[in-house]
């Protein structure tokens, strides 16, 4: 029986049976054998496979122990969880975003604490002269889904927070255009901050505010799976976000 998951992913990540092969290390035939006769692989390979489809190993392969070793590697993608944001260690997040040398990715409605630090500002000057990417994505604070977050977080100044992260970011925006900023319109269910293979994960929590809920820790492993759901995530509202215009930074002092 062909594994057709495996052709639909190819498809989907625009790669042939020949670039699969040169990617994983095998000849192109092996790969065919995989699609057309349901072959299954070797464990490297599964892995291997899904790492350079970015999907889950479980999507291509139903494998009972697939599906086993794949849970117990996307638990060891946990480094540690804290039980609130405030409970992180306060140097963490410079820690974290100072290992970064190809993508630097903040994913907020405001990140109001990050807007405010001026070393966090100095260390992503660093980042984009070195070459990194570096992307800054905040709510609309226009939009539907930030006033929801406000109420429900139990305020209606979620907007407010927004504006006054936009105000921080102002001077950075303009003597630095290659970092990105973007405002996106999406239904967080997380805060999400990515320094290449290491990411924070902040859930939102109905009925309080983000530093009171909990934090995830995640490292990305091969196979694992977790790293790149929320990965994901931040590349789909890149995708769809827009960017933050001159009239969005001067209505807020009224410039």
């Amino acid at each position: 029986m062909s594994n057709e998951r495996l052709r639909s992913a190819l498809l989907a990540r625009g790669m042939t049976v020949q670039d699969l092969a040169e990617e994983i290390g095998v000849i192109p035939k092996t790969v065919e054998r995989w699609i057309t006769q349901g072959k299954v692989p070797y464990r490297r390979h599964q892995y291997a496979t899904a790492t350079a489809l970015k999907v889950d190993v479980t999507t291509i392969w139903e494998d009972g122990r697939t599906i086993e070793s794949a849970a117990d590697l996307s638990k060891a993608e946990i480094v540690t969880v804290y039980p609130h944001r405030h409970t992180v260690p306060p140097g963490l997040w410079r820690e974290l975003y100072g290992r970064a040398e190809r993508n630097l990715d903040v994913l907020v409605y405001s990140g109001l604490f990050l807007s405010e630090d001026p070393l966090f500002h100095d260390l992503v000057k660093a980042k984009v002269e070195a070459g990194a990417q570096v992307r800054i994505l905040l709510g609309d604070p226009e939009c539907a889904a930030v006033r929801q977050r406000g109420i429900d977080e139990g305020h209606q100044i979620m907007g407010g927070k927004i504006r006054n992260a936009l105000l921080h970011y102002r001077a950075l925006m303009r003597s630095h255009p290659d970092i990105g900023f973007r405002l996106h319109d999406s239904t967080l269910y997380n805060s999400i901050y990515r320094a290449d293979d290491e990411m924070l994960v902040n859930p939102h929590v109905y009925g309080i505010g983000a530093f009171m809920a909990p934090v995830l820790h995640l490292r990305r492993l091969p196979g694992g799976g977790m790293f790149d759901t929320y990965a994901n995530s931040i590349e789909h509202t890149w995708e769809n976000a827009r960017p933050i215009t001159e009239q969005d930074t001067a209505s807020i002092t009224g410039v």
